[in-house]
């Protein structure tokens, strides 16, 4: 991994502005430099730090390593789901331009849903085309739980799956019951 792309905690930007001298005495611009954390660190701080003293219900996050942009999460199964008792691990990748771009939240579990192909990839508008940097990764996080609860096989990713989810929901849980306890004990 390129480590100069690679952001933390401690990433600082530099900032330089110019104050421009009109004096006919011919002296230049004095240069100011200022060190500042750049706001998408400053965000996901803010949100490391609500994350940590009121997490979500069934979720957990946090940084992976020293790498502010780079996490890991959980999701327990809800109670009453056929995904209850499977505890379910997430990628988190933050990009550099967040707030104003979603993050990237990938599962690693393997996990039988119509809205989560086998890469781990998650079919949510608000991970696409319905971010809004007014969003946290805590509301995310809720938003991925409540899949498990309330698929939207209307929108799948997974088609056979989506079409079992609506014509035959017994079969449906009955395998989604049989990964969690394969993949997610």
């Amino acid at each position: 991994m390129n480590t100069s792309s690679r952001r933390g905690s401690s990433s600082r930007s530099t900032i330089t502005t110019a104050a421009s001298s009109s004096s006919s005495s011919g002296k230049h611009s004095a240069v100011k430099t200022t060190n500042t954390t750049s706001s998408s660190a400053k965000r996901i701080q803010k949100e490391l730090a609500e994350i940590s003293l009121d997490p979500p219900c069934n979720c957990s996050a946090g940084p992976k390593g020293d790498n502010l942009y780079e996490w890991a999460s959980t999701i327990t199964g809800p109670a009453g789901s056929p995904y209850d008792g499977g505890v379910f691990f997430l990628d988190i990748t933050f990009p550099q331009d967040y707030p104003f771009k979603p993050p990237k939240v990938v599962y690693r579990t393997r996990i039988y849903h119509c809205n989560i192909n086998s890469s781990g990839q998650i079919c949510l508008d608000i991970l696409k085309d319905n971010w809004s940097p007014a969003l946290t990764i805590s509301k995310v996080l809720l938003s991925i739980c409540s899949l498990l609860t309330d698929a939207n096989p209307h929108d799948p990713l997974v088609g056979s799956i989506a079409h079992q989810y609506l014509h035959n929901r017994e079969e449906h849980d009955k395998v989604a019951k049989e990964w969690t306890k394969r993949y997610a004990s």
